[in-house]
């Protein structure tokens, strides 16, 4: 018999009560032979002989069946009222609540494992509640800020003595701030959709090099007005199978952040190679960098460590792209130091590809 067996047994039957039960049984019928033996010693009338045992185990069963009642309310009774009130502290939103277990490690039974996985659950609603408290927090937050802008630029456009330049500059600040509050909703029902995975990837073969191509063209205009250095170093052809439209996601979110916090005349690097084992894509910048503290929170979502650029994202793009990446079966890295820049880097696993199910 293993040792968890055994003490599977122990906890179903355990040997200190069954010798406490025998023991006091056997002492039981001892003093009842002793009181039976003094009766007929005694040659007392047939009532006495009769009511004499009758009383006694009277009494040895009340005795017995308050020891076991007590036995079960100490064990099981008090426990579970107090797992009982601890559920309803949960159920009111209370999740401080730590229920301690009864033994100590080395002697935990079930009613004990029970305590430890209801106080690990309760850690983890706590968690998520806290998550969802600053969500909704963040969320209006971020909604509030561009309709306040909007609002502001309105009423600033009722004046009847603008000239045409503040006019355009006004209208141009609220279509803004309406194009930053619908990128915000999209990338929430993005992540809503990714998170409660209610977006199933359309895995497919396709060349990465061609796609990276053709985010890198989309900030064409940006590199060109801030007099960026910027430098794709891409292999002729890379084929990934991954979901398409997804993993552009992820390459627009990168470079936006690299050419966003690069200063002008800086450079931006987009590196892309490949092993046996797996592409890996790099987007570095010689931008502002990020610090220590920084990096820890750089992919949850709403966080922006650097707030001097906060109108010019919501602070989803990165958390987007980890949970892209996570579903690809994919790793994201950062190394960053302040003033230096940062660099990303993605490493996508090598897939055998037919070279006719490769999408053009």
């Amino acid at each position: 018999m293993t040792r968890r067996e055994k003490k599977r047994l122990e906890n179903r039957f355990p040997p200190s009560l069954f010798a406490a039960y025998l023991g006091t049984l056997l002492l039981m019928s001892g003093i009842h032979i002793g009181l039976v033996t003094l009766v007929n010693e005694r040659q007392w009338n047939t009532l006495i002989q009769i009511m004499i045992p009758v009383v006694y185990w009277t009494l040895v069963a009340v005795g017995l069946t308050v020891f076991t009642r007590n036995k079960i309310i100490k064990t099981y009774d008090q426990p579970m009222k107090e797992l009982a009130k601890a559920a309803d502290k949960v159920a009111h939103g209370d999740f401080s609540v730590y229920i301690p277990p009864l033994h100590t490690t080395n002697r935990h039974d079930y009613l004990d494992l029970m305590f430890l996985d209801f106080n690990k659950m309760v850690a983890e609603l706590g968690s998520i509640e806290t998550m969802r408290t600053d969500f909704i927090a963040n969320v209006s937050h971020e909604i509030k800020t561009p309709i306040a802008a909007i609002q502001n630029y309105a009423q600033l456009l009722e004046k009847p003595d603008l000239t045409k330049e503040e006019q355009e500059n006004y209208t141009a600040a609220i279509l803004s701030s309406t194009h930053r509050l619908s990128a915000l909703i999209t990338n929430i029902l993005r992540l809503n959709k990714l998170e409660s995975q209610q977006i199933t990837p359309k895995y497919e073969a396709y060349d990465l090099c061609r796609q990276l191509c053709d985010c890198a063209l989309g900030f064409e205009t940006i590199w060109e007005e801030k007099e960026i250095d910027f430098e794709a170093d891409l292999e002729d052809r890379a084929v990934i199978y991954a979901d398409e439209s997804l993993m552009e996601l992820v390459w627009n979110n990168l470079l936006s952040n690299a050419f966003k916090f690069t200063e002008p005349g800086g450079s931006v690097l987009l590196r892309q190679t490949s092993d046996s084992d797996c592409v890996t894509v790099e987007v570095s910048d010689t931008g502002c960098g990020i610090s220590k503290e920084t990096k820890k929170h750089i992919f949850e979502k709403f966080y922006q460590g650097d707030t001097s650029h906060a109108t010019e994202g919501n602070g989803l793009g990165l958390a987007l792209a980890l949970r892209v990446l996570q579903m690809m079966g994919a790793a994201i890295e950062v190394e960053s130091e302040e003033g230096k820049g940062t660099s990303f880097t993605v490493q996508i696993p090598v897939k055998e590809i037919r070279e006719d199910k490769v999408h053009s």
